[in-house]
């Protein structure tokens, strides 16, 4: 395998500090030319003080001058701000651009990765269901690689390699069921974001977290899988797999079916997408069936769980609805956190919020970036 030049993008979240744990293991294999960061001045400085990137981004502009000046004595360009992300994405010497962002920020640094021919290995799962058609269009108009890193993408991803003349009938995506599985709504009305903040088997950022425990996490995956492997909504389904080893299913139009299967380790489908097509030998424990007597399957409840529904339905509606039920979440999670709203209240605010915005059959990324914005300060105003 020829040695690869990595952009992380949100490298001080949980995505992007794991695959820097993948990029130690393999020093000759794997090298770090970008980092980014939101706000976390600190981390940063620590990363690029061991990896010695050719440039760094802090997006918060108010931190540049403390990371510009820890850095000082490195030959390490300093960036910020948005457009920092979108310049450094460009470098000639960079292979992979691993996109860790949290949220629809991820979005124009994908496109502009894209553009600038660079393999993208997709964390970010808001960019292809805030604009899935035009991304993949890109995809393919640049001949550049989408190499899913979500574990139920990268399963699916996984067991699709040496089938490309086989059409996929069906796929079933796995879900943990997070921290209320099985719970009914009376029980939902009183949990607390302390609650839905232990998930069971993951260790993840907040929003995806709390995403996981409604859900909706589970709802922006298939609206990335429909994009992803060129689907339609029928031919995608949700299944509860509270083991968290079977991460996703493949059907043929035989009936056969394939599935990825291993213990849950985010490090795992991090890297495949960064040494693919090469499997890398590794430290990981392995999976060992002794241990687990059962592995068990559940419907997903999308009565009580009223956010993945609310997926299906934006997928089913088309347009501009993804990416509305996309930002009016991310402004619903947040007023959860901030204990501006309930637990149910999210899915309360999103349905709202997507009755009121007016909907664009055909939308433009310059339309889609307008809409994102509009429809956060839709659902803002309907926080009680």
């Amino acid at each position: 395998m020829k040695k690869k030049s990595i952009a992380i993008l949100g490298s001080t979240g949980s995505v992007g500090t794991q695959a820097l744990e993948v990029i130690r293991a393999f020093p000759e294999l794997l090298e770090v030319s970008v980092l980014t960061a939101s706000a976390n001045a600190d981390l940063l400085i620590a990363q690029a003080q061991e990896f010695k990137p050719k440039a760094v981004v802090i997006v918060c502009e108010d931190r540049y001058i403390q990371v510009k000046s820890a850095l000082e004595n490195l030959e390490i360009a300093v960036l910020s701000g948005e457009s920092g992300l979108e310049e450094v994405v460009e470098y000639d010497e960079i292979d992979v651009v691993l996109n860790a962002i949290v949220g629809s920020a991820g979005l124009l640094p994908t496109v502009k990765a894209i553009e600038a021919g660079k393999d993208i290995a997709l964390a970010n799962k808001e960019t292809l269901v805030v604009a899935g058609a035009l991304m993949m269009d890109l995809v393919r108009r640049y001949d550049v690689a989408m190499l899913p890193v979500d574990s139920e993408h990268s399963a699916i991803f996984q067991c699709l390699v040496g089938e490309q003349a086989n059409p996929l009938e069906k796929i079933y995506l796995t879900a943990s069921g997070g921290p209320f599985r099985g719970k009914d709504r009376d029980f939902l009305t009183t949990v607390t974001k302390q609650q839905a903040l232990k998930h069971p088997n993951w260790v993840m950022g907040a929003k995806i977290t709390i995403d996981s425990a409604s859900l909706m996490n589970k709802g922006l995956e298939v609206i990335e899988a429909r994009w992803l492997f060129d689907l339609n909504v029928e031919q995608i389904d949700v299944v509860v797999h509270p083991q968290s080893i079977i991460h996703s299913v493949v059907q043929f139009q035989d009936g056969s079916m394939k599935a990825q299967m291993g213990l849950p380790d985010m490090k795992l489908p991090i890297q495949n997408a960064l040494t693919y097509p090469y499997r890398q030998p590794n430290s990981l424990e392995r999976f060992d069936f002794m241990n687990y007597a059962s592995l068990t399957f559940e419907e997903a409840d999308r009565d009580t769980f009223r956010n993945l529904e609310l997926a299906y339905q934006s997928l089913r509606d088309g347009g501009d609805r993804p990416c509305v039920l996309n930002a009016a979440n991310e402004v619903a999670v947040a007023a959860f956190l901030a204990d501006e709203i309930s637990f149910l209240g999210m899915s309360d605010l999103i349905e709202a919020t997507m009755c009121q915005q007016k909907k664009i059959e055909t939308p433009s990324f310059e339309d889609l970036l307008a809409i994102d914005a509009e429809t956060r300060i839709v659902a803002r105003s309907l926080v009680k």
